[in-house]
């Protein structure tokens, strides 16, 4: 038999849910101002789904998957890059800076809450346990 779901568990699903979060936005930032040739290669920011999961009447979140935003790459016309068409355009990668920033600061402080959730539960237990009885 497992053992039961406790604040760790809680926390410890809900920063590595975070970590996707962040990876995704990271990557999403790594590709944005890319060119590319066609529209069909261009990226497109991706997004990780969640979903809330109960166990032992604790509520927590894993990542159900991740999945592509509905951005369009935008055509622009640059006849000096080298991956641009024969009539001199390119397709920008379908990235939304400051929404990906904004995400990106939104889940740091996620991530810090979660970590202030540990560091709070540890400090009771350690009261508990040094308490005289």
């Amino acid at each position: 038999m497992a053992d039961k779901m406790n604040i760790f568990d809680v926390s410890g699903r809900a920063m590595a849910a975070q970590m996707v979060r962040l990876n995704t936005t990271a990557t999403n930032l790594a590709n944005a101002r890319t060119d590319y040739s066609s529209k069909d290669e261009a990226f497109r920011a991706m997004r990780p789904v969640f979903r809330s999961v109960m166990e032992d009447n604790l509520a927590t979140v894993d990542v159900e998957k991740v999945v592509q935003s509905d951005l369009e790459p935008q055509k622009r016309y640059d006849p000096s890059s080298p991956v641009a068409d024969k009539d001199g355009y390119v397709w920008e990668a379908a990235v939304d800076e400051t929404a990906e920033l904004v995400d990106m600061l939104e889940t740091a402080r996620n991530y810090k809450n979660n970590i202030q959730v540990l560091n709070t539960a540890k400090s009771l237990i350690l009261e508990t346990v040094r308490k005289p009885q």
